[in-house]
């Protein structure tokens, strides 16, 4: 980071069912946080079209209309949902961090755009293991995704949820140079102890890694808990869980934290915080150990076929053991 630059966590509420209802409140989030200033806007995790929360009440022989309604509403990439997202980020010359749930065939998956602000899609990930109920709905994501890139804002990373349980993938990004880090949550989910939990996690990452910390949870209201259930006793699985912040290097909240409710987390990051945090504590640097601690890493897209390489030099000739070779002529 060369300069000090403004960013915000969004804490907005889905149009569960509608694609083209959430799309439609990005846009609008977007033009609310430029108009003071913001140059780069993080999203909750599978904002478009929406987190797939049936899945954490519903049985799994049983939600087989929510999943398939869920495929009809998912976004391709390309496509027109997140080509309107692009045209926006370069009308507002703004970074934007967007988690969708992507369709590629005949799975589904947890993706994570980052779009610069030319409207340039530079990073595609999908989250390398998806949580618990979540089994039921995505596919696995693979090494590929595990990348730091550099922007004009600075060197941006991302991880959707819990995977920041996973100590590694946050040390993949970390050993990259990451500066700003991206949080994406579903929020509205397990109640007020997965805020709590939240909380901890991303100002642990944020002390350890070194950098900024720019995290985002969805909000649902008493018609979405409704919607997604009509069981009262389950629809309480849906309130609390928020917990959308910006926090700097040495683990401080600049930003929210917003617990409940729609809005914007609105912060400044000064870069000199990440050197005064790194001079006492760089975990990929002076206090990393690696002739005793390292990490094995397959960067490579997961692919179901790989191209044998063509056999070098002139054709074996076969050979028939008790045969003279000119009688195979």
């Amino acid at each position: 980071m060369a300069r000090a630059i403004t960013v915000a966590a969004a804490q907005i509420r889905p149009v569960l069912f509608s694609l083209e209802g959430s799309v439609a409140r990005v846009l609008a989030a977007m033009a609310e946080a430029a108009e003071s200033g913001v140059e780069l806007i993080v999203f909750p995790e599978t904002f478009l079209p929406y987190y797939p929360y049936f899945s954490f009440v519903e049985p799994a022989v049983r939600m087989g209309p929510s999943h398939l309604l869920l495929y009809e509403q998912a976004v391709e990439i390309p496509g027109p949902a997140i080509s309107r997202i692009c045209s926006a980020a370069r009308q507002h010359r703004q970074h934007v961090l967007l988690g969708v749930n992507e369709r590629d065939g005949g799975s589904l998956y947890n993706t994570q755009l980052l779009i610069d602000d030319s409207g340039t899609i530079v990073l595609k990930r999908r989250k390398i293991t998806p949580t618990y109920h979540e089994r039921m709905v995505w596919g696995q994501g693979d090494g590929a995704g595990l990348q730091v890139v550099p922007t004009a804002l600075g060197r941006i990373g991302a991880l959707a949820c819990w995977e920041h349980y996973n100590p590694l993938a946050r040390f993949a990004l970390m050993t990259q140079g990451e500066q700003i880090h991206c949080a994406q949550f579903p929020g509205s989910l397990v109640g007020p102890i997965f805020s709590e939990q939240t909380a901890v996690t991303m100002r642990h990452h944020a002390l350890e890694a070194g950098c900024f910390v720019i995290c985002a949870t969805a909000w649902l209201d008493p018609a979405d808990h409704a919607a997604i259930t009509p069981d009262p006793a389950l629809q309480r699985a849906f309130q609390g869980g928020c917990h959308t912040a910006v926090i700097s290097p040495e683990g401080r909240v600049l930003a929210g934290p917003l617990p409940e409710g729609e809005g914007l987390a609105i912060a400044s990051l000064d870069p000199a915080l990440i050197t005064k945090r790194k001079r006492m504590m760089d975990s990929v640097g002076h206090y990393s150990r690696p002739d005793l601690l390292g990490l094995r890493i397959n960067p490579s897209p997961a692919t179901q076929v790989e191209p044998m390489p063509a056999p070098a030099g002139p054709p074996a000739t076969l050979m028939v053991p008790g045969v003279e070779e000119e009688s195979l002529v």
